[in-house]
């Protein structure tokens, strides 16, 4: 990874850190939670209130959707977003959002405060360009087939434009396994952070697309040194219109808020006494 001029660590360079309306990303562990897709107005809000009553940072939210099938239901585009717009009104959360389109980048980041660009898109090229141009903080998703390096080298895309603020997400690549939706490479978390100086998130609800294993994947990536975790929320999953099967409701999502609380805790503690 020779190449890498700015994703790469150095003795010199530091941890990055990335501010989003004072959430210090690389700093504190942050959860982003939230539906797959913007399907109404009251689907959305009641869900923000809910992740927000149990801990989250962030609002996810897709108003655009990049599907495997042309038939399925592909997002509410511009309605979407205004929708998140009033669900960060009502919530005070940031708004984490897909852009799929190199031309769409200017005006979806007038609504969104993270702009998330998804595994299908990681080397869409002209998109981590425009995205770089943006300033605003990207969260770019591992590719299905993707190695680290060229993981990295799609964030140095990003940077090349002057845009420092990029977070990494791991959200399963394809093996043989088909038991789960995806594997989940929790290796790559430490892998990363031996490389690069940029903040690491898990996706544990496509990383595995079981929700009988997203607590369990979720505890495992804070061990693993994830600054970040990100799950999919859904007020009613199982009216879900898209990605239902991985979808954890309110309730669930707040006994692994509430878990979540103690295992940093112990985390922490246990970083300490090794230092010590």
């Amino acid at each position: 990874m020779e190449d890498l001029k700015l994703a790469r660590i150095g003795k010199e360079k530091k941890r990055t850190i990335v501010d989003i309306n004072g959430i210090q990303v690389g700093k504190d562990l942050v959860v982003i939670a939230g539906p797959c897709s913007v399907e109404s107005e009251e689907q959305t809000i009641k869900t923000a209130i809910a992740v927000k009553k149990a801990g989250a940072d962030m609002l996810r939210g897709g108003a655009f959707k990049p599907r495997t099938s042309p038939y399925t239901f592909q997002g509410l585009g511009i309605k979407g977003l205004k929708i998140l717009e009033n669900a960060r009104k009502e919530t005070g959360l940031p708004i984490v959002t897909e852009v799929v389109d190199a031309r769409a980048v200017s005006w979806v980041c007038e609504y969104a405060d993270v702009i998330q660009i998804g595994a299908r898109n990681m080397q869409n090229f002209p998109l981590l360009k425009e995205a770089g141009k943006s300033k605003k903080p990207i969260l770019l998703k591992r590719g299905v087939h993707s190695t680290l390096s060229e993981w990295l080298n799609c964030a140095e895309y990003i940077l090349a434009e002057g845009n420092p603020n990029v977070i990494l997400c791991e959200r399963g690549i394809r093996t043989f396994e088909t038991y789960t939706r995806n594997t989940l490479d929790l290796s790559i978390v430490p892998a990363a952070k031996e490389v690069t100086h940029l903040p690491v998130f898990v996706d544990p609800s496509h990383g595995t697309g079981k929700l009988s294993l997203i607590e369990s994947m979720t505890y495992a990536s804070i061990f693993a040194g994830a600054d970040g975790i990100m799950l999919e929320v859904h007020i009613e999953p199982e009216k879900a219109m898209s990605d239902a099967d991985q979808q954890l409701s309110p309730e669930d999502f707040a006994k692994i808020m509430h878990k979540i609380k103690k295992l940093k805790q112990s985390y922490d503690t246990i970083v300490v006494e090794d230092i010590g």
